[in-house]
């Protein structure tokens, strides 16, 4: 995998809107972090300020806003301020030959899991990170401290709790994933992922649990589960059942169900997903994870 190179004070960074329309004023305490405590010269996308229905911008504009910055040489990362949906409507028209000869660290998650499949599928190092909306947060310390770790280059660990459903062993691998829906809607297209020997991570929100399980058939089935090195099951936020008959299944046992199967080790309940304490995966780098009885660890290659 290329990685970009590591960000110090002074660089130049841009930050735009790639999906949903996001409200400026709420991108103060982002900016600022950027700024005054990171020390980065911040370049505003013409689509913070932008909305188009429910978009920050149309396509088209969504679109060129991003290949300005992938195509200015000056930047050294790019930030999306926010998720919510239509990233992976503008992926097949951006070019990235400026990009491969310059390559920047691009920064996000939710539906930014698209661009961060699609970067890994190019061959290039990214992150699955908490974006400007959600800086200064309260609980949102860690998130903030180690997307700055992974920017800086520096040393990235993680040890969580056990849980009841964690299934125990080692694996070894590059770091794929992300949002869950995101990852089985790009199934077949361009930007699907090739998890084999890999530790996938999952995380999602707002789903219906009957949903939730639809989504693990579609991935057991086009084969991204039966070759993992190991799965690593972020935060499920906000799920939802019927109004009518209950779909009878937690979250956790749904997922443990469809991998009952393998033998590669599972964790649960890892903090990365729609929660403000969302640690940054370096998505393409390759990691240890440790799944024990007590403690789970996942470390990350420098």
């Amino acid at each position: 995998m290329i990685r970009p190179p590591f960000l110090q004070a002074g660089d130049r960074v841009g930050v735009l809107a790639l999906a949903s329309y996001v409200d400026y004023a709420s991108l103060a305490d982002g900016l600022r972090i950027l700024r005054e405590d990171w020390q980065l010269e911040v370049v505003e996308g013409t689509t913070l300020q932008k909305q188009y229905h429910q978009f920050a911008g149309t396509d088209q504009e969504r679109q060129q806003d991003l290949q300005h910055f992938l195509d200015d040489t000056s930047l050294k990362a790019i930030f999306s301020a926010r998720g919510g949906y239509g990233t992976s409507k503008i992926i097949d028209g951006l070019n990235f030959r400026k990009f491969r000869k310059h390559p920047k660290w691009i920064v996000g998650f939710s539906d930014i899991t698209a661009i961060n499949c699609h970067l890994y599928c190019m061959g290039f190092e990214n992150l699955h990170a908490t974006m400007p909306k959600l800086f200064g947060r309260e609980g949102s310390e860690n998130a903030l401290d180690t997307l700055k770790k992974a920017l800086w280059g520096e040393e990235l660990s993680y040890e969580v709790a056990s849980n009841p459903f964690d299934k125990l062993g080692t694996g070894h691998g590059e770091v794929v994933g992300g949002n869950l829906c995101l990852l089985a809607h790009l199934i077949g297209s361009k930007s699907d992922v090739d998890t084999r020997h890999t530790l996938l991570f999952i995380e999602d929100v707002d789903e219906y649990y009957y949903n939730l399980d639809r989504m693990m058939v579609q991935l057991k089935r086009a084969g991204k589960l039966n070759k993992l090195a190991g799965l690593i099951v972020g935060q499920f936020t906000d799920l939802k059942d019927n109004s009518t008959t209950s779909f009878g299944k937690s979250h956790y046992e749904i997922i443990a169900e469809h991998v009952a199967s393998y033998d590669y080790p599972v964790c649960y309940d890892f903090p990365v997903g729609h929660v403000n304490d969302n640690r940054a995966m370096i998505v393409g780098r390759d990691a240890k994870l440790e799944v024990k009885k007590g403690k789970n660890t996942l470390h990350f290659a420098r």
